[in-house]
């Protein structure tokens, strides 16, 4: 499974990157519109740091915007992914931009029913939205795990992002499904990193270390 990190900062973007912890990143207007700064240049920066996907919104809601839009978001790097929201205008633009060459992520999907219709459409990614489906007091995961088989079945190319995830376990649940690809934000991605008992066990082999009467093959303590 493929970790994406679902933020615009450029500068945990690359720390991200540079530690070897993410494939690719996940972009909306709300988090670039966060950084404060041009919106290519912003999206410039990600896609020269990024070796992997880097999904990039549209804001149009109509199928001439979207269309329009998602030619010029396709032009700003190889390796960006034009992402379009599920609407029936949506699933139109997804289409032609698919039948043009360009990957497309299909974002705020909620059903089972959306994401077949999104994977028929030609998208590359799906992105169902797990931790809002959780707010409403549905199994957000249960879409995941519906759009895995339902894909595997019919041999539908598009891969199941798992996104609006919360923690942790989401992670792990998305995985155990069989989800093809899962957007963390900076903070879930840091606590997949870290775990209180590795701490602790760092610090007693530390202290141990110090009673040692020479350093390992001659190494300084």
């Amino acid at each position: 499974m493929q970790i994406f990190m679902d933020s615009a900062s450029v500068k945990m973007i690359r720390d991200a990157v540079q530690h070897g912890l993410i494939d690719g990143v996940t972009t909306n207007p709300s988090l670039i519109a966060k950084e404060g700064a041009d919106f290519r240049e912003v999206v410039e920066e990600i896609c020269r740091i990024v070796p992997g996907p880097v999904s990039v919104e549209v804001v149009g809601k109509t199928y001439e915007e979207m269309m329009a839009e998602g030619r010029e978001i396709a032009k700003i790097a190889d390796n960006v992914v034009v992402k379009i929201p599920m609407l029936k205008q949506g699933l139109r633009a997804v289409r032609d931009l698919s039948s043009e060459g360009i990957r497309v992520n299909v974002t705020l999907v909620f059903s089972a029913t959306q994401g077949l219709l999104a994977a028929k459409a030609g998208a590359t990614f799906v992105s169902p939205f797990i931790g809002r489906l959780d707010d409403y007091a549905h199994v957000g995961m249960d879409v995941v795990r519906d759009l895995v088989a339902i894909y595997r079945t019919y041999n539908l190319a598009a891969q199941v992002l798992a996104a609006s995830i919360r923690h942790p376990r989401h992670v792990v649940e998305a995985a155990l499904v069989g989800a093809h690809v899962v957007t963390v934000p900076p903070p879930v991605l840091e606590q997949l990193v870290k775990h209180p008992l590795t701490d602790v066990g760092l610090e007693r082999f530390l202290a141990d270390w110090q009673k040692v009467p020479q350093g390992i093959f001659g190494l300084p303590r």
